[in-house]
C-alpha cells in the first residue's frame, strides 16, 4: 500500500471515528443518570431469552388504537422477535396522519432514527424525535417539528410512555447504538394492520394512505425483518430493487412482491369493497329515515296550518292539542233536584 493511500485510509477512519464519538454524545451524557442508566438484570435475562443482545438491532412499532408502543430485537436466526409492550400512556389527536403544526395530530408512517434524534435532557424525562417529517411527509408538504417519544403522561403530538417505560425504552435505543447499528426504524401505524381493521375504516379519507403502510407492516409480518423503505410517485415504497435514493415524486421502480404478500392485499381489496358497499347501505339507510322524518314533520305541519285557516285565517295562533300538557280534571256533573 503506497503511502498516500494509507494516509488516506487513516484519514477516512479518523473521520469515522470523530463522527461516531459526536453521534454517541447526543444519546451518552457524562454525568446524566438518566441517559446512562444501565439496562436491568431483568431485560437482560429477557433479552437472552428470545436469542437476543442490547447491540442487536432493534424495531419499534407504534399502534395507536390499541395503544401500544413493541420493541421488536433481532434475535441468532436473523430475524426479529418481538422482546416487550409497553403502554401508551397518552398520544394526541385522531386515528390519521399528522398533516401540518399545531393540528395536535400524532404522526404515522415509517421514520428512521439516528443517535442524533436522541435527546437525553428532555422536559420529559427522556425522549427521541421520530424524525418527523420524514421524506414522505415533506414530499406532501406536511410541517411539524419536534414530534417526539417521552416519558410523564402528557402528549402534544408525541407519545408519552411514562418515566418508568421511555427510561427502558431509551437505554435499549442506546445500546443498539453503542453496538454499533447506525440507525433503528420506527413503524408508526394507526392499528394493527389487517383486512377487517381496513374494511371498518373504509369511509375513511386516509384510506389509501392506510392501505400503502399496510404494505410495509405486512412485509414485516411476514419477514419479521424491517423492510426497506423510499419515497417515489408522492408514496412509501418498500423493498425497491434500487441502489440510488428515490425522487420522492418521479416514477417508481418496479417491486417483486411475494405470493404470500399477494394473497393479504388480494384479501384487503375484497374486504374494503364490502366495507364500503356496508357504509354506503348504512348511509342510504340513515338518508331515507331522516327523509322520511322530514315528510311526517313537513305532514303535521301542514296539518295543523290547514286548520289554521280554517278556524281564523293564516294568521290565526292555533295551538296544537299536542302541547304536552297535562289536560284539566273535568268538573263533576251538576246535580239536578
Amino acid at each position: 500500500m503506497s503511502t498516500l493511500l494509507r494516509n488516506i485510509c487513516s484519514l477516512i477512519i479518523m473521520v469515522w471515528l470523530a463522527f461516531g464519538l459526536v453521534a454517541c454524545t447526543t444519546f451518552v451524557k457524562p454525568g446524566n443518570e438518566r441517559a446512562n442508566r444501565p439496562l436491568s438484570s431483568e431485560t437482560l435475562a429477557g433479552l437472552a431469552r428470545i436469542g437476543s443482545s442490547p447491540a442487536e438491532p432493534m424495531v419499534i412499532r407504534v399502534f395507536k388504537q390499541e395503544e401500544v408502543l413493541e420493541v421488536w430485537k433481532r434475535t441468532k436466526s436473523g430475524q426479529f422477535a418481538l422482546f416487550k409492550q409497553y403502554a401508551i400512556c397518552a398520544y394526541s389527536g385522531d386515528l390519521g396522519p399528522k398533516v401540518k403544526e399545531g393540528d395536535y395530530q400524532s404522526p404515522e408512517g415509517f421514520y428512521t432514527i439516528t443517535p442524533g434524534l436522541m435527546n437525553p435532557n428532555s422536559s420529559y424525562y427522556l425522549a427521541f424525535n421520530v424524525g418527523f417529517p420524514n421524506k414522505f411527509d415533506r414530499a406532501h408538504g406536511r410541517t411539524g417539528s419536534n414530534l417526539m417519544v417521552h416519558g410523564d403522561c402528557k402528549s402534544v403530538g408525541c407519545f408519552a410512555m411514562t418515566d418508568a417505560g421511555i427510561a427502558e425504552i431509551y437505554a435499549l435505543a442506546r445500546e443498539t447504538f453503542k453496538g454499533g447499528n447506525p440507525s433503528f426504524q420506527i413503524q408508526i401505524l394507526p392499528y394493527r394492520m389487517s383486512s377487517t381493521k381496513l374494511a371498518q375504516n373504509a369511509a375513511s379519507p386516509h384510506l389509501d394512505f392506510w392501505r400503502n403502510i399496510k404494505e410495509g407492516s405486512d412485509i414485516f409480518e411476514l419477514t419479521k425483518t424491517p423492510p426497506v423503505w423510499d419515497v417515489c410517485e408522492g408514496r412509501y415504497i418498500f423493498n425497491a430493487d434500487n441502489r440510488a435514493p428515490l425522487d420522492a415524486l418521479g416514477p417508481c421502480p418496479p417491486v417483486n412482491r411475494s405470493p404470500q404478500l399477494l394473497a393479504l392485499q388480494a384479501s384487503d381489496t375484497a374486504a374494503i369493497g364490502k366495507g364500503q358497499a356496508t357504509a354506503e347501505r348504512q348511509a342510504n339507510e340513515q338518508a331515507a329515515i331522516k327523509a322520511r322524518g322530514e315528510a311526517i314533520n313537513g305532514a303535521v305541519t301542514g296539518l295543523f296550518g290547514g286548520l289554521g285557516n280554517m278556524f281564523g285565517g293564516k294568521d290565526a295562533d292555533i295551538v296544537p292539542v299536542m302541547s304536552g300538557k297535562v289536560a284539566p280534571v273535568p268538573l263533576p256533573p251538576l246535580k239536578r233536584s
